[in-house]
């Protein structure tokens, strides 16, 4: 199979990947278990892997938009918060669930955003070139939006720890290596063939994450599946209301079609991959259905995805030139 078979195969891939798993970790709960360990060890190779195809050398040209920029940034860091304290107010009373739909919906995507984007025929080298900025700024602001919206009556206690550790873990450190094989690729040819071969790997590292994360975490979202179930009106809703809040940001900068469907795509993707071990880090008590309530909305929105990888071309940038 070649690289560009692979790429244009892979949301198939990853659905595979996710049945698999499902399976794994319902069938050999105990083998299931085994693989939460692995969580964040395969998340840093996979944001490596997704690092080193960003041209971080040359972000200032692909970033040169800031339309596109100012519209990502009031979609994903106004308006989407907006409607995500909206929508989990639901859930007050229920501070495992709440925290654990918070941490997912208040991140955008910065993975596999790049595929459904590309995929839905938006711009997905903008997309791709935002994620660093993106990423960044969700760490930064993320503890702060917690803090407004889990409220003092919640009784969860989000330490700063967890977060510098994982942020750490799961960003510094792969961005830091992206950037010094980046910085060598050009005087080394050793260094060259190996970001050659790493260059493969974005979609098989997606799709053994998927497998880890789901695979660890199913059984506990089937077991607290009862309990589970006030959270999945809210992620309907999110699918439902974040794409024309992406679309209203686009419109606002007047964005061109291809611009316009990226900053739709991510308003309405969200991070789950990696705030997985945010949650798996919150206290005891609340932590395994913190983590399950994150794993749900993985499941619906993947599914919502081949919804707009389909309606948001129909919707979004109609009678607009592409970028």
């Amino acid at each position: 199979m070649s690289r560009d078979s692979l790429e244009r195969h892979q949301i198939p891939i990853y659905f595979l990947a996710v049945i698999l798993a499902a399976l794994l970790g319902l069938a050999l709960p105990s083998a299931g278990a085994g693989l939460e360990p692995w969580v964040t060890p395969a998340i840093a190779v996979l944001m490596y892997a997704m690092f080193l195809q960003i041209p971080f050398l040359h972000l200032r040209e692909g970033l040169a938009s800031r339309p596109f920029v100012a519209a990502l940034l009031l979609a994903n860091f106004v308006l989407v918060p907006l409607l995500v304290w909206g929508l989990t107010r639901t859930l007050s009373d229920q501070p495992a669930i709440l925290a654990g739909a918070l941490l997912v919906l208040l991140t955008p995507c910065i993975d596999y955003v790049v595929v459904f984007t590309h995929l839905g025929k938006g711009d997905s080298r903008l997309m791709l070139a935002a994620t660093p900025i993106l990423l960044l700024l969700q760490m930064v602001l993320l503890p702060l939006y917690l803090g407004l919206m889990l409220g003092g009556a919640s009784g969860v206690v989000v330490a700063a720890g967890p977060f510098v550790e994982a942020f750490l873990a799961l960003i510094v450190a792969p961005l830091v290596l992206a950037l010094l094989t980046e910085s060598l690729a050009g005087r080394s040819a050793l260094v060259s063939r190996w970001t050659a071969l790493w260059a493969w790997l974005p979609v098989p590292a997606m799709a053994l994450v998927l497998v880890v994360v789901v695979g660890s975490q199913i059984a506990a979202v089937v077991a607290d599946l009862e309990r589970l179930l006030p959270v999945v009106p809210v992620y309907l809703g999110f699918l439902l209301l974040a794409p024309p809040l992406g679309a209203l940001a686009a419109r606002l900068f007047k964005l061109p079609a291809g611009p316009a469907r990226a900053v739709t795509f991510s308003a309405s993707t969200r991070n789950s991959l990696v705030v997985l071990p945010l949650a798996l880090a919150l206290p005891e008590d609340i932590r395994g259905l913190a983590a399950a309530a994150v794993i749900t909305q993985t499941l619906v929105e993947l599914v919502g995805e081949l919804v707009y990888i389909r309606a948001i071309p129909a919707l979004v940038g109609r009678g607009r030139s592409a970028a």
